[in-house]
């Protein structure tokens, strides 16, 4: 087993390494506006996976896959010299489809602020669903003095011991 730093480091030699070749030297037309995004190599070294954006439609994502596909032997032979290691890592070159997840996230984001908003609505024409105060409220002190004379009626009739009379 290879050291995680160290496959970390190659990863991103993998990365640098294509996208300047890409960049320089492959001149195949099929090639669009390509942007290689990350690298990512196995432990073992021995089978590399590249993911890239293109700027355009499908068809110039399918023609860019083709080129790319097409100047594999030409992108592993440079990576294997500049790593130095004993095997050429193989090259798998992954569409990254992050542009239609940022997408995705956008319209579900839109959606959640548009139920938020049918919610607030909803709620500012919301009444009660009973009375407004659904809680006893004793009115003035006509009821205060009707409990004060039940309790000192109360109090006479209770044993000084605590208990009630009989």
């Amino acid at each position: 087993m290879s050291d995680p730093a160290k496959v970390r480091r190659h990863a991103e030699r993998v990365r640098e390494l294509v996208a300047s070749v890409v960049r320089s030297q492959i001149k195949d037309p099929r090639l669009g506006m390509i942007t290689i995004t990350d690298a990512r190599i196995t432990a073992d070294l021995r089978e590399a996976t590249v993911f890239y954006t293109v700027l355009g439609d499908s068809v110039a994502q399918a023609d860019t896959a083709a080129a790319l596909e097409s100047a594999k032997g030409l992108l592993r032979s440079t990576v294997g010299k500049a790593l130095g290691l004993r095997h050429s890592p193989t090259l798998t070159f992954v569409l990254d489809d992050v542009q239609d997840q940022v997408k995705h996230i956008d319209d579900l984001l839109a959606a959640a602020r548009n139920a938020d908003a049918e919610v607030q609505r909803l709620a500012a024409r919301a009444e009660y669903a009973g009375e407004a105060q659904p809680y006893r409220v004793e009115d003035d002190e006509t009821d205060d003095d009707e409990t004060d004379e039940a309790d000192v009626a109360a109090d006479v009739t209770e044993n000084p011991r605590g208990g009630a009379a009989r």
